[in-house]
Order: C-alpha cells, then sequence, then structure tokens
C-alpha cells in the first residue's frame, strides 16, 4: 500500500503571490528533491485544506495544476498520488541513462533493435561516411519507474565498439564507449518539438498528438571523428532541457 506522508509547508499570506500557486510550487519542490517519491499519497484535499487553513478549492486548485503537469494523478478510493518528477536535463555532453540515474529515477532499458543497415544520406553526411556505408543501428526505449519516457535511436560506425543486446539492456551507451577507451569531446544538438504519430504515442503512453521533444545530436571523440548519431524522442509531459543563459557583453 502506497506511504502518505506528512506535508508541511510555509505559506505567506502576505503575498501577492497566490495561495495555491505557493502551495503548488512547494509540492513541486518537494516531488524533485525527492521527499515526496513517486506512489505517495497526498491525503484528501479536505484533510490537506484543514491542516494548512486553506480553503478547499485552493487546494484543489493547488493539486490540479500539478495534475496538468503529469506529476499527481487522481485515483479512484486511493487519493492523490505522486506519479514521478519531472526530469530536467542539462545541455551539456551526458547520457540520458545517467541524468535519470543522477534523479533517482531508476533508469531501465528496453532495445527495440540492433542491427547494421545501409546509411541513409543524413546518417552519413552525420557521421562522415559515404552514404550507403553500412553502420550500427541501435534503437531503444528508456523507461523510469517502469513508465517509458523516451524512444532513442542512435547510429555508430561499424566497427567502433562490441555491443550486445545485454550491455546496452544494462547500462548507457556513452558509459560504454568510455569504458571502451573512446573519449567523448564535443557534440552538435538540435532540441525541437512536435506531435506524436500514433504508432509513437503507443510506444512512448501518450495518445497520438500529444506534444513530443525531439533531440538530434551528433557526438565527437578527442580526435574529431565522428562517434555517434542520436535521434531521440522525449515525452514533454515528463521531461525538460535546462538551459543557463549568459547575458551578451
Amino acid at each position: 500500500m502506497a506511504k502518505q506522508h506528512p506535508l508541511r509547508f510555509t505559506l505567506d499570506r502576505g503575498s501577492p503571490v497566490p495561495l495555491y500557486f505557493q502551495l503548488s510550487q512547494q509540492l513541486e519542490a518537494a516531488i524533485e528533491r525527492g521527499e515526496l517519491a513517486p506512489g505517495s499519497l497526498l491525503g484528501n484535499e479536505i484533510e490537506l485544506a484543514g491542516r494548512l487553513g486553506l480553503s478547499r478549492p485552493t487546494v484543489r486548485q493547488a493539486i490540479q495544476s500539478l495534475v496538468d503537469k503529469g506529476l499527481l494523478v487522481r485515483r479512484r478510493g486511493v487519493g492523490t498520488q505522486v506519479v514521478h518528477s519531472q526530469v530536467k536535463r542539462p545541455l551539456e555532453l551526458s547520457s540520458l541513462y545517467d541524468d535519470l540515474e543522477e534523479a533517482g529515477q531508476k533508469p531501465a532499458t528496453q532495445v527495440l533493435r540492433h542491427t547494421l543497415e545501409p546509411a541513409c544520406a543524413r546518417v552519413a553526411s552525420a557521421l562522415g561516411v559515404a552514404e550507403g556505408t553500412e553502420v550500427v543501428v541501435i534503437e531503444r526505449l528508456r523507461l523510469a519507474h517502469s513508465e517509458p519516457m523516451a524512444h532513442l535511436r542512435n547510429h555508430l560506425p561499424a566497427g567502433l565498439l562490441d555491443l550486445d543486446d545485454e550491455s546496452l539492456a544494462a547500462t548507457g551507451l556513452y558509459r560504454l564507449m568510455r569504458g571502451a577507451g573512446i573519449t567523448l569531446h564535443s557534440a552538435r544538438q538540435t532540441v525541437g518539438a512536435r506531435a506524436a504519430t500514433a504508432a509513437e504515442g503507443a510506444l512512448l503512453a501518450e495518445p497520438a498528438g500529444a506534444p513530443l521533444l525531439t533531440m538530434e545530436r551528433t557526438t565527437f571523440d578527442d580526435t574529431g571523428r565522428a562517434v555517434e548519431f542520436g535521434s531521440h524522442l522525449y515525452r514533454a509531459s515528463r521531461y525538460a532541457f535546462d538551459f543557463q543563459l549568459l547575458a551578451r557583453s
């Protein structure tokens, strides 16, 4: 049975920030810090409103905002339950597996395809090989807490390193590459968004037309050789890219 957590919040009634928003922000922060783990119960709205001295509509609005973000879910006969925290991935040369692990998200992998195939023009250009050259193709479904997070498609030069499905299911691709002595140096990356097709939605547990984040990345080693071209899809309800911007001098 899911555990119900005693929650303590500090609300500033003199602030111009609405009370429902203060509550939702503190709830979201508790989820992101891991104080409210997936499966945790918040208790019912009446109990929470009474304990915080808030109206029930205020509590309901705070909870609904996190339900809309996909962080909470209302279950009949169970109550309001934490689903997970949204993964916020820094824009740096790291793997999704490592980012999920660092966020305490218990990553797992299903290997969908692992084969050789001729490189199309786009893949050939990214990897710096002739069109039609055989390259390694790896497709995986990355999960966190047994829930799909991303569909990953990677192309690698043939003969770059020995890979098997067992290793690919057990850890991240970049970790395997580093273990094989490949020094990852830099990458060229493009981030975008589009609507999910019916097949993509079925794979990622989203309805057709749901927003997906897209990422294409070409990774280079310390000799300047392209060692990987990735084309990935992420659930926008579960995932975000985190930017730090500096002012132009």
